[in-house]
């Protein structure tokens, strides 16, 4: 039975393709490629001589019933973007959905994306969070974000470089000055960092400041003051300290 295949590629470093993906993408027939010009020195870095052919945002829709009817002749066929898993914040649910609709095997393969470093590098709290990815450029986006205002969970945004400054102080206005935030660039390239520090003082720190690569906003949840323990709570335990 003929395949859909969800197909991580690194966000940075070219060495974080695993066995797997490789092998993958040199066996099915076709690679769907959010740009061919992007994905190529991934393939020839691997030897990878599977043909290439486009789908991205633009022509998702247009190219659909073809791949489709590709994969129900029997086809194998893999999707990647130019950076990440499929479907975040990149094309891939619309061809994925249509297989599921059509009955037609999807498999994801694990691999990296961007979030996952950056909330873990962040150091808040990881084990619930909200991931929102890309806000709206401009209409909705402060109706979003006072929408998210009393999210109890670590949020999680991406942002284009340009953006960046603009965005900070929108959170700042919205969450408060004093709220923690973490700011990621270039995970896993050579010059990876990760600014920590309030919404106020990143605010400023990226305020006119001309910075490259693809940003990960990680947003802490709002801390609350730690109530002290009533002693009443431990009456029945012997061993507590008066």
């Amino acid at each position: 039975m003929s395949k859909l295949y969800l197909v991580p590629t690194p966000i940075g470093n070219l060495e974080d393709m695993t066995f797997r993906a490789v092998e993958v993408l040199k066996a099915v027939s076709m690679i769907l490629a959010e740009d061919t010009r992007t994905s190529q020195p991934l393939l020839s870095h691997y030897n990878i001589t599977t043909p290439l052919v486009s789908h991205h945002l633009f022509n998702e829709h247009q190219t659909l019933d073809r791949i489709i009817s590709r994969l129900k002749s029997g086809e194998d066929i893999a999707l990647i973007t130019d950076a990440g898993t499929p479907g975040i914040s990149d094309p891939g649910f619309l061809l994925t959905r249509e297989c599921i609709k059509e009955d037609i095997d999807v498999e994801c393969l694990p691999g990296a994306t961007a979030f996952t470093p950056a909330l873990i590098c962040s150091g808040f709290p990881c084990e619930k969070f909200c991931f929102e990815g890309f806000l709206p450029h401009k209409k909705g986006r402060e109706t979003r974000l006072n929408e998210l205002k009393d999210e109890k969970r670590t949020i999680i945004f991406y942002e284009s470089p340009h953006r960046v400054s603009k965005t900070l102080e929108q959170l700042r206005d919205v969450f408060g000055k004093t709220r923690k935030v973490c700011v990621s660039r270039e995970i896993s390239k050579k010059f990876e960092e990760h600014k920590r520090a309030t919404l106020e003082e990143l605010a400023e720190y990226y305020k006119d400041k001309q910075v490259k690569g693809e940003i990960v906003i990680t947003l802490s949840a709002e801390e609350k003051p730690i109530k002290p323990i009533s002693k009443n709570k431990y009456k029945n335990i012997e061993d507590i300290d008066d």
